[in-house]
């Protein structure tokens, strides 16, 4: 038996010749729980042997894009550039800008936040709502190992836009200065060799569970022994998840020359918090910390501190086709794309092996509300950029008889090498996407 330090019971007992049902489910609810199961491992093998490394980033702007600043009046590839499109103007063959898309089944309401990335149906009806698993943590099962970190989930407001198999929101990380101690400072000896402690007790912990299921094993059911044989799956990923955890934990991190972030107090400083964690995604990504990246980006009530703009970011959106209200709402949107501009700039201008980060890097830059000022979540503005897609291009689809948003999701599951083909809603790859040769 296994006692925690603090307590004098045993955390796991042996169990009785002939064990109650509900012991054996308590037992292995933990286990189960676990979002990694061995019928995903050959994929998750042929990803680890892909021999160029892919990334992507998702990002999510809560408050919209004002539709006629941000699409084209014209598809196809020689579109005139909108106004918000203009500030990106340089990386027009870098990107692709498509009209037309959302999740079916999402109503419209702020609510939509929680299926940005899900495709989970219904999040405006909260009551009976569950969420699925978000698009980077299904992605994350498939690289696990590679990098130190599977994923950054990251939020300039508090929530995030990961989901768990299981639907449970995955903690985000509100503060760059706490995200770059993670990525690229070492602990104090004594704080390393508590985590060691802590993975070698959490190892001893998974060794007398395993020892204790395999017990049951002969006194069990088809219909038990079925979920005894998901309880094994688990465990084994677990302990593959202790094992990388521990390697990583005895490797130095990488060293930068970048200085510790400032973090930003003004809660309504949108611009200055995006460049911030665009600062330190671009440091995560070129030191090859993680591979995948979620960003909530700010959605404030507050005025933000942008000249020109005098009332609340949430009010300028919700703007009821007032010109004044739209005027300054344009503002902000292009400051917001200046920001995306610099973050680009960034991806492009750092070499990796003769090619740039940002052909090896899908951006994926969104909203969860198409119109804010309507609460309409038909015709998303979506932009993707890099990733080494054929870009250049609007893409355009009638939004009353649109693939799903979830198609595109597909296409960059692949392009990182995931052999997927269904997320979500999905109906198959995108229509009009292809991989630059």
């Amino acid at each position: 038996m296994i006692r925690h330090a603090s307590s004098p019971y045993p955390l796991i007992s042996p169990p009785p010749p002939r064990p109650h049902r509900r012991t054996f489910l308590r037992a292995a609810g933990v286990a189960l729980a676990l979002p990694l199961f061995d019928a995903l491992a050959p994929r998750t093998a042929r990803a680890a042997e892909a021999a160029i490394p892919r990334r992507m980033v998702c990002i999510n702007t809560p408050l919209g894009l004002h539709p006629a600043n941000f699409f084209p009046a014209k598809a196809g590839s020689d579109y005139q550039l909108s106004p918000y499109l203009e500030v990106i103007k340089e990386f027009r063959d870098d990107f692709t800008v498509i009209s037309g898309l959302s999740h079916p089944d999402v109503g419209p309401s702020h609510d939509s936040n929680a299926s940005f990335l899900t495709a989970a149906p219904h999040p405006e009806q909260r009551a009976g709502f569950r969420n699925s698993i978000s698009l980077d943590q299904f992605a994350a099962d498939h690289v696990f190992g590679q990098t130190r970190f599977a994923t950054l989930t990251l939020s300039c407001e508090g929530y995030g836009l990961s989901w768990t198999k299981s639907g449970a929101a995955v903690p985000t990380e509100n503060w760059p200065s706490g995200m770059f101690a993670k990525l690229f400072l070492e602990g104090r000896p004594e704080d390393v060799q508590a985590q060691a402690r802590r993975l070698a007790d959490g190892q001893s912990v998974l060794d007398a569970v395993r020892s204790q299921a395999k017990k049951l094993e002969a006194t069990l059911g088809a219909g038990d022994k079925e979920k005894l044989d998901e309880y094994f799956t688990s465990v084994r990923e677990l302990e593959r998840r202790l094992t990388q955890a521990e390697a990583w934990s005895k490797k130095p991190k990488p060293k930068v020359e970048a200085k510790p972030p400032q973090d930003i107090q003004n809660s309504a400083d949108l611009v200055g918090k995006t460049r911030l964690w665009f600062d330190m995604i671009h440091l995560a990504l070129q030191t090859d910390s993680t591979r995948l990246v979620t960003l909530q980006l700010l959605g404030t009530s507050s005025v933000p501190p942008i000249q020109g703009v005098n009332q609340g970011h949430h009010d300028l959106s919700h703007h009821g086709q007032e010109p004044a209200k739209i005027a300054q709402l344009r503002i902000l949107e292009i400051e917001k794309m200046k920001t995306l501009q610099t973050f680009l700039t960034q991806l492009k201008g750092t070499k990796e092996e003769g090619e740039n980060l940002l052909d090896r890097t899908t951006v994926f830059f969104s909203s969860n509300l198409a119109d804010a000022s309507k609460h309409s979540v038909k015709n998303m503005p979506v932009l993707l950029a890099g990733g080494g897609f054929k870009h250049g291009q609007h893409l355009a689809f009638d939004e009353n008889k649109n693939p799903p948003l979830c198609n595109l999701f597909v296409s960059m599951l692949q392009r990182m090498g995931i052999e997927a083909d269904k997320f979500g809603s999905s109906t198959g790859t995108l229509t009009g996407l292809e991989n630059r040769g």
